[in-house]
């Protein structure tokens, strides 16, 4: 189906094709006419589904075509992480390119000047703002943010916000809005609590299910059972072994992420890391030499797990099992994105082998096993359903060896 097909704004449709956006996808063409039909939309749907795009595009078309209240915000949309609601202003920025649809992101970590731009926009009135949960209540409580004229409320990765403790947060944010307004809520799970949250928030809405189960099958998918003593050397050897077009590597720690970014650094790769430490400057930094090239291996939390629209990512590394299947395919679907192959490789620990078959379940069946390369020592066996020991380094009790879519194209001037 094409975008033009939903008799959009051709101011909006000059957007569309300045951001090389073509074909809808499933999401898109399910989601879009329940948008522009003012119905209240409850999706399941991952990143990588077009659910961004699903929302914001019949959200400018609305908000083009109707009158609006010009002190107020119009739509509001919320998420769980600065990064998401960077990329997604991102977007917009795009999409409403040739529209004067007016936008802004709020969220935590940023300096005087960012609270200024933001008290600014949320007091004098904005089209659609993209926020984190506490930073917005924390101008709600100000006191200055005007909702009065509020019409559209998105919460997008509802399941992520629940699991990161925002749902209080969440509600007393609702509290302060119209309470009549049009809901869309996007989660990429659908566990009790979130439909819980749903039929408070929600009247009678659509439901769409156009979840990703299984990952993309242009990802070839490895695995190495290994001691956590030769995760290190065994990365090393994986990134001098093959040229990957970039490679993007998974901790479940931040501990894990700097120790491995500080190892890699003296291998002299041009390699550099991302987690909730760093000031969100430097993130953004980061982030943006990673989507440049400038940066080849990036060592991350999962942070950038769900969200990240980085189109030439060759390997996604799971340094760390991930906690559960949905984590595992939010994380390797990083790469084999707009058409391209990619591969992903999770290294499996002793104790991660039982949550390994969980996931290989998931899957519905195992993922290749490698061998880790002998100069690294005796790697463990692979036995999820038996008991296993503590892990001590080898059953000899010897440990091994240490070892974005292209721009919119510019307004004539």
């Amino acid at each position: 189906m094409k975008f033009t097909d939903f008799d959009f704004d051709q101011r909006l449709i000059d957007g569309i094709e300045a951001s090389n956006y073509n074909e809808a996808t499933p999401v898109q063409e399910q989601v879009i006419p329940l948008v522009l039909a003012g119905r209240d939309v409850i999706a399941s749907a991952q990143t990588g589904t077009g659910k961004t795009a699903a929302f914001l595009l019949p959200l400018i078309n609305n908000i083009i075509s109707s009158p609006l209240n010009q002190h107020s915000i119009t739509a509001l949309v919320i998420v769980p992480t600065r990064e998401l609601a960077i990329q997604i202003a991102q977007h917009m920025e795009g999409l409403s390119y040739f529209t004067s649809v007016s936008s802004i992101a709020v969220y935590g970590g940023g300096d005087g000047n960012a609270f200024i731009q933001e008290k600014k926009a949320l007091s004098a009135g904005a089209d659609v703002v993209i926020c984190t949960p506490g930073k917005m209540l924390a101008h709600i409580n100000m006191g200055y943010v005007k909702f009065q004229g509020l019409k559209y409320l998105i919460l997008d990765e509802a399941d992520r916000m629940l699991d990161m403790g925002f749902y209080d947060d969440i509600m007393r944010i609702i509290g302060a809005l119209p309470a009549k307004r049009q809901n869309l809520l996007f989660s990429a799970t659908m566990p009790h609590k979130i439909r819980e949250m749903a039929r408070r928030i929600l009247h009678q809405p659509a439901e769409i299910n156009i979840s990703i189960s299984k990952p993309n099958e242009k990802i070839t998918q490895l695995a190495y059972v290994v001691y956590d003593t030769q995760k290190i050397p065994l990365v090393k050897h994986l990134l001098m072994q093959k040229t990957f077009s970039s490679v993007l590597i998974f901790c479940s720690s931040k501990n894990s992420v700097k120790e491995l970014n500080r190892e890699l650094k003296r291998t002299k790769l041009a390699v550099d890391e991302i987690h909730s430490d760093l000031e969100q400057d430097k993130r953004e930094e980061v982030l943006m030499h990673f989507k440049s090239g400038r940066l080849q291996v990036l060592v991350a939390t999962d942070i950038l797990s769900r969200g990240i629209d980085i189109d030439n990512i060759g390997l996604v590394l799971n340094y760390d099992v991930p906690h559960d299947g949905e984590d595992y395919v939010h994380r390797i679907g990083r790469t084999a994105r707009a058409a391209a192959e990619g591969t992903a490789i999770t290294f499996v620990s002793v104790k991660e082998q039982r949550k390994f078959a969980t996931i290989e379940k998931l899957l519905g069946k195992p993922v290749p096993k490698e061998v880790v390369p002998e100069q690294f020592g005796e790697a463990p066996a692979y036995t999820p359903s038996t008991f296993v020991p503590r892990e001590t380094g080898s059953k000899h009790g010897k440990k091994p060896m240490h070892f974005h879519r292209n721009p919119p194209a510019r307004k004539p001037s």
